[in-house]
């Protein structure tokens, strides 16, 4: 066997799947976009990979906070973005030659109330799905409507205070914070034959419009006010299930950057979250039957 020589072959290393979070609130009206950026750089890493030499290594948790730093002067679109981030790698550090920055960018629709788009509650966009159960015992049927991951989100109206405290509690209290949600929600119909298709709707538009005006005090009180707008609105149903988690958006601090950050740049954690499950139902509720077994993931 001839002797050769064992060298580095293409390479690129980054940072991936930076959530980042941007609310323009110049204006009561807010704008929100939602970006998951990945950044990768590629040029002169010989000697990190054969000499374990960190010279030339920009830390990828230095280009993470380079997305949140450059993101406080605007997003644009994400081909804009995403040209700003790569040049400023190339223009600033000298062995960088060039890269692969990528970006998904997540839609995010005005939640309506009363025929007009809301200034500061919105809906993701073509994320969740409609679901059904029947349940046949006995001769009687039950019918089980939902959704799931309706991804909802306001950029104000929303504030946590007045929790206990013990010698781990390390949350600050906040009387202006993002709310952020996915919502899982099943209702049962307390009889047959009805216009399901404009009942779905009906719901789905009824719950949006309670997120949206309800000024939170808590996740549970928007979960309440939506439940009961819900049973107000339609004697056909008697119980609604939520089970919905506290997604959460941390404002990033850019002051080593020495930049401010006045509630417009944020990174959304998927993980852990707070995760808040009710039932909302009337006094009166008729007996479900068997109709819930089998449903996971609704107490």
């Amino acid at each position: 066997m001839s002797e050769s020589n064992i060298v580095l072959g293409a390479n690129q290393y980054g940072k991936a799947e930076v959530r980042l979070v941007r609310i323009t609130r110049d204006t009561p009206r807010h704008e929100i976009e939602d970006l998951n950026v990945t950044s990768q750089l590629r040029g002169d890493f010989e000697a990190a990979h054969t000499e374990g030499d960190n010279a030339h290594v920009v830390a990828t948790d230095t280009q993470k906070n380079t997305v949140y730093a450059l993101a406080k002067d605007g997003v644009g679109t994400p081909e804009e973005f995403l040209l700003r981030l790569g040049q400023h790698f190339v223009d600033d550090f000298e062995w960088v030659s060039g890269g692969r920055w990528a970006a998904e960018k997540y839609s995010w629709d005005r939640i309506p109330v009363h025929g007009e788009g809301h200034d500061h509650a919105f809906v993701r966009g073509g994320t969740e799905t409609r679901t059904a159960v029947v349940t046949l015992d006995n001769g009687t049927a039950m019918v089980i409507a939902g959704l799931q991951d309706l991804a909802v989100l306001k950029s104000t109206g929303s504030e946590f205070t007045g929790f206990p405290r013990d010698r781990y509690t390390t949350l600050k209290e906040t009387t202006d914070r993002i709310l952020a949600t996915s919502v899982s929600a099943r209702w049962r119909y307390n009889s047959p034959g009805l216009d399901y298709d404009q009942l779905f709707a009906s719901v789905r538009a009824t719950m949006l419009t309670a997120f949206a005006t309800t000024h939170s005090l808590a996740l549970q009180q928007s979960l309440f006010e939506m439940g009961k707008a819900v049973l107000e609105a339609h004697q056909e149903i008697d119980e609604i299930k939520f089970s919905m988690p506290n997604i959460h958006n941390f404002l990033v601090d850019l002051s080593p950057f020495g930049l401010e950050n006045p509630g417009e740049v944020f990174f959304a954690s998927d993980r852990p979250y707070g995760l808040i499950e009710a039932t909302v139902q009337r006094d009166n509720v008729t007996d479900a039957g068997r109709a819930w077994e089998g449903i996971a993931g609704f107490c």
